[in-house]
């Protein structure tokens, strides 16, 4: 898999680039925003990792330019910018996850991983984690083989989670996925609906696990 990174701190551009280069990655840099396009253009990258705060160009609004030229890859943010607007401006504007500064390298590839497994997937209309069947076409569930009622946000949820399984999904990370503009979703409300989706799957040999400090993890 070959990797763009677009990063005009050098120290960090090569600390990420050491690490994804060790995870048996293809890694191209940049530092600067007026060639991604270009360098796209071939379309033999599976993945760009995208600083914000770049010298020639705003990056949120190179996101937007990508998506508006077709581009489909994955887009990995990594920014300094931490609030909640610019989190959910970034996913609104066509980036595909959000990940804050300063972050630590494990984390950083297991998004890498989770990422590209969602593109791979996303050819397809169907994600089975065990017992667990998701339609991600109709927005349907089957567990064991027969239907699984959910809400509209309880999808949401088990999407989320079954498409970065194993990975941990940080309970931020979910709150932002349901969040509107209006409305913000608190750390509790997630609780809850965690904990009805984990109802839901109690009889079968998926489990929604607690990862402390940190969020969820679904599993067989």
């Amino acid at each position: 898999m070959r990797l763009l990174v677009v990063e005009d701190d050098a120290l960090i551009a090569a600390g990420v680039r050491d690490a994804l280069l060790q995870a048996d990655y293809q890694v191209d840099l940049l530092a600067a925003g007026r060639q991604v396009a270009a360098v796209l253009a071939d379309g033999v990258h599976d993945l760009l990792l995208l600083d914000l705060g770049l010298p020639d160009i705003d990056g949120l609004a190179l996101v937007r330019q990508l998506r508006e030229a077709g581009a489909t890859l994955p887009i990995l943010i990594l920014t300094a910018r931490d609030g909640l607007k610019d989190r959910v401006a970034g996913l609104h504007d066509g980036a595909d996850d959000y990940l804050t500064k300063p972050f630590q390298l494990p984390e950083l590839l297991a998004r890498v991983h989770a990422l590209l497994r969602r593109s791979r997937s996303a050819s397809t209309s169907r994600l089975t984690i065990g017992p667990l069947q998701l339609n991600l076409a109709t927005h349907e569930a089957q567990l064991d083989g027969q239907p699984l009622a959910l809400t509209g946000r309880e999808w949401h949820l088990l999407r989320l989670l079954a498409l970065e399984a194993p990975s941990v999904v940080p309970k931020r990370k979910l709150a932002d996925s349901l969040s509107r503009w209006d409305k913000e979703i608190t750390d509790n409300a997630v609780e809850i609906y965690v904990s009805r989706l984990r109802a839901k799957l109690s009889t079968a040999a998926v489990q929604l696990r607690t990862v402390r400090g940190i969020g969820y993890r679904l599993e067989v």
